[in-house]
């Protein structure tokens, strides 16, 4: 098959500048770079086509040799060829120019400041369960590591600057070629920073960074639950070389509360009444999260176990509006150590008592009786 134009690859005519043959480029391998179309054999040709025509036409000496004899000027082993070419050497160089030193990990564009970045933090708070209700501004006190103020975070003393390192030009990585491949790994000589420093800052010994105390006032917003994380921008650690702060996190958990249990934006309690008041039924004021007071009514005949449920008590939601439920069960306490006189009323209930003021319990006889007969 007949190779194609380089200039209809690339979609630029002949008198295209050396800026527009990079942009035509560019957008054509970000669209095709096997990384992004991981199995595309078309993707993949498209991506080895356009490369091809870059190299020849990024190149003084190859673009004059091409418009003047075609694809025939690299044919024959001549050395001008991409068939010749260093595609490990040479095409690095071109990639890290468009997307950074990265864009074989499958990141673009970050430089050695980007990696620089201070580490995160983690804070744990323990908070009530009426501060979580409620939401609270609470000051938080820690101790982390800042810019040095000697030195502005570039580990070298006044007035002096750091160098560039020679073991690896500047670049923060240096390379070995193996066979076709080429190996890229961190310059050891510079930690990646493509800098040495030789006059290091007496007061951070060249670090950039001196261990300081921080404190931060975090609002922490009504409904949060324990896990849920809260994060403050630029009050971590600083980076290293000008190197952007890193974040503080607050990880919140909530207390064990005396009476309220938690379920999402839902409370739930136990409410211990007589048999009496079950057996009659009554009226009692019970707490809510908010420190008030509801009033709520226990039908007679209520069973134990019986839950009761106050819409709009609960918590409030973290993400949105409104509030959660609040649900009571109910516990239906056995009197102990009876009085003569109790005892003696409880006898007289009992000759009274009939079927129908048991329902529950002659339902189960009747079925434990027929369970008997037929076994």
């Amino acid at each position: 098959m007949a190779k194609r134009d380089y200039y209809e690859i690339l979609g630029i005519s002949k008198t295209a500048s050396k800026d527009e043959i990079k942009k035509a480029y560019r957008k054509l391998a970000l669209k095709h770079h096997p990384d992004k179309n991981k199995g595309d054999k078309s993707s993949e040709e498209k991506f080895k086509e356009a490369s091809e025509a870059y190299h020849v036409l990024s190149d003084d000496k190859r673009k004059t040799n091409y418009d003047q004899f075609g694809h025939a000027a690299f044919e024959g082993g001549g050395n001008q060829g991409f068939g010749n070419f260093d595609f490990g050497s040479s095409f690095s160089d071109i990639f890290e120019d468009f997307f950074g030193d990265d864009i074989f990990g499958g990141r673009r564009g970050s430089s050695r400041r980007g990696s620089n970045r201070g580490n995160d933090l983690r804070y744990d708070v323990s908070i009530s369960l009426e501060d979580a209700y409620s939401g609270l501004n609470k000051k938080v006190n820690y101790t982390t590591y800042k810019k040095c103020s000697r030195c502005t975070g570039q580990g070298s003393e006044p007035g002096s600057k750091p160098k560039t390192c020679n073991y690896c030009n500047g670049r923060g990585k240096v390379r070995s070629n193996q066979g076709f491949f080429t190996i890229q790994q961190t310059c050891p000589e510079c930690s990646g920073y493509g800098e040495t420093i030789g006059n290091p800052c007496r007061q951070c010994r060249g670090n950039g960074k001196t261990q300081a105390k921080e404190s931060v006032s975090v609002k922490i917003p009504k409904g949060v639950d324990d896990g849920t994380r809260i994060r403050v921008s630029g009050k971590g650690e600083a980076g290293s070389k000008g190197g952007a702060t890193g974040d503080l996190y607050l990880f919140i958990s909530i207390d064990n509360h005396s009476i309220f249990k938690r379920s999402d934006e839902h409370l739930y309690f136990e409410l211990p009444i007589t048999f009496t008041d079950a057996a009659l039924g009554t009226s009692v004021e019970v707490p809510s999260i908010d420190g008030g007071r509801a009033k709520i009514k226990i039908p007679s005949g209520t069973q134990h176990g019986k839950q009761l449920r106050l819409r709009g008590k609960g918590m409030p939601l973290l993400r949105g509006n409104g509030y959660g439920d609040l649900y009571i069960k109910i516990i239906t306490e056995i009197p102990s150590n009876l009085s003569s006189k109790q005892r003696e009323l409880l006898e007289e209930f009992k000759k009274l008592e009939t079927d129908k003021s048991s329902p529950i319990i002659k339902s189960f006889f009747d079925r434990a009786k027929k369970f008997w007969k037929n076994s």
